[in-house]
């Protein structure tokens, strides 16, 4: 769940945040119009971005490393040119169409359909990609993901919704172009090095005499690096920025600058203010729900498990013995056997729930290799695939579950024959 809800925000936050600033901004600057030619090229993005996901899931006809190459220069052209045309054309409400309006609108919706079509096909093809151990699209596994999808989702559109009501009442409007432009021009910089990365990959194809390696391409390889090392840079730039928007709506929210004749419209006054500040924090709140995704459950999602130290046992006899007694709290235990060709096998025990029977098999599986298991929160996890195992069915065969391993329970201990172990090696080199 997790996995996909930070994987979701990350990818999405950017251009939901730059599209709904373009979009408050076109609506400012030309009323209706200006909001409906912009909401038909978010409208086509979207289907843009279906219809490019619908190939890529059923062909292999869309590389993206190569693919990326040309959105990239038309993000460029088209953000250079809506960057220079708010400053000749954009810089006041006018409400009226002009020539420069029409370049503006037409700027800014190249822009937003292109900013979506560059990152949502990749985001409607996760639901396709769960990892479910081959379980279907009804189990536990794969609504699981789904519901961390979906979350986030939820989470951006009620983002955009409150963000956009910060940006269409503001005041003064310059205080929209001038956040907004500050982000689009830090993302054209994230652009501008991502745009020669195939350009760099496709040098020795066309027989350029250089070498290829970042460094020989000097301040185009390093700033390449650098775009490539710092991604998130230029996310917590736009989080900072949108914050700061809400910041000073809220401070407007604070303050009557209107005249009043009596009473009740103080009273109007007060309850729009209200609002806006309702709003200012709605908003701010959700960026900072997207940074601590980004952050906080990113870093505790991905970071690696540690898995426990094995555990000490008896060997006799060719036999390996366990005291029932070190194994009976419920917990997951692990063990290790190191053979002749200095192979560490791991097994695994884990008394069942409301059983006398226990849960036994080797610390891999035929799905995700020797990777392992762990307990968290009581359950026994995959490390791998950070599926939870259901710990009844430890010790049966098949699907991300432990590989069988045979034991025998006599005189207060489990009894495991060496032989069994040691043919274990082969899921361990």
């Amino acid at each position: 769940m997790f996995k996909y809800l930070w994987m979701v925000t990350q990818d999405l936050f950017l251009t939901v945040t730059l599209t709904t600033w373009m979009h408050a901004m076109l609506s400012r600057l030309y009323g209706r119009k200006g909001r409906m030619i912009h909401g038909i090229a978010l409208g086509a993005g979207v289907l843009a971005s279906v219809a490019l996901a619908i190939v890529k899931y059923n062909t292999n006809l869309i590389i993206s490393s190569h693919w990326n190459h040309y959105i990239y220069a038309v993000i460029l052209i088209a953000a250079v040119l809506f960057l220079l045309l708010t400053l000749i054309c954009g810089r006041k409400e006018n409400k009226r169409l002009n020539v420069g309006g029409a370049l503006l609108c037409a700027a800014g919706t190249v822009l937003s359909a292109t900013l979506i079509f560059y990152t949502l096909p990749g985001v409607l093809l996760y639901p396709f990609s769960f990892n479910t151990m081959g379980n279907g699209y009804l189990s536990s596994y794969y609504m699981e993901r789904l519901a961390g999808w979906l979350l986030a989702l939820v989470l951006l559109l009620i983002y955009s919704r409150l963000l956009y009501a910060c940006a269409l009442t503001i005041k003064p409007y310059g205080v929209l172009p001038v956040l907004m432009n500050a982000g689009l021009l830090s993302f054209s910089v994230y652009c501008f090095g991502r745009f020669f990365v195939p350009w760099v990959n496709r040098a020795k194809w066309l027989g350029w005499p250089v070498k290829y390696t970042d460094a020989a391409y000097g301040w185009i390889g390093d700033w390449m690096m650098f775009t490539a090392n710092h991604a998130m840079l230029f996310q917590w730039i736009i989080a900072g920025l949108a914050a700061v928007l809400a910041l000073l709506f809220f401070r407007q929210g604070t303050k009557i600058t209107e005249t009043y004749d009596n009473s009740a419209q103080l009273r109007k006054l007060k309850a729009r203010n209200r609002r806006y500040r309702r709003i200012a924090v709605g908003t701010l709140v959700c960026v900072l729900l997207c940074v601590g995704i980004m952050t906080i459950v990113k870093t505790q999602d991905t970071k690696v498990v540690e898995l426990s130290a094995p555990e000490t046992y008896t060997v006799a006899d060719g036999k390996i013995l366990i005291p029932l007694e070190s194994v009976n709290d419920g917990h997951l235990h692990r063990f290790e056997y190191r053979t002749d060709k200095n192979i560490d096998v791991r097994w695994i025990v884990v008394k069942k729930p409301n059983s006398a029977s226990y849960g036994v098999g080797l610390d891999a599986c035929e799905v995700c290799g020797n990777a392992g298991y762990f307990e968290r929160s009581g359950q026994v996890i995959c490390k791998r695939c950070d599926v939870v195992m259901n710990i009844n069915t430890i010790g049966f065969k098949g699907g991300c579950n432990p590989i069988p391993l045979a034991y025998e329970v006599s005189n207060g201990n489990l009894i495991f024959d060496l032989n069994d172990i040691i043919a274990g090696e082969k899921e361990f080199r």
